[in-house]
């Protein structure tokens, strides 16, 4: 598979397996994300589900999880 930009129509990501987690409801307000050929991961919002798909690399979400996990996003109040 030749490299896919961020961006791209997730219609366009033909034959990749998308997944949200179990933790999910039914509403369908889920971010899914998919394993591309390249190894790449591709996110894409279960409600718009031939909307637009962001490409990341295993290292960047490896970093992302991570920070997540550490709480680096949380919103504090001043």
């Amino acid at each position: 598979m030749t490299a896919v930009e961020n961006g791209v129509s997730a219609d366009l990501l033909g034959g990749v397996d998308w997944r949200k987690s179990r933790m999910s409801g039914a509403v369908g307000n889920c971010v899914e994300v998919a394993t591309l050929e390249s190894g790449e991961i591709a996110v894409r919002n279960s409600r718009f589900p031939s909307g637009p798909a962001l490409i990341y690399t295993k290292a960047e979400m490896a970093a992302f999880l991570d920070g997540a996990k550490s709480g680096e996003f949380d919103y504090t109040v001043s």
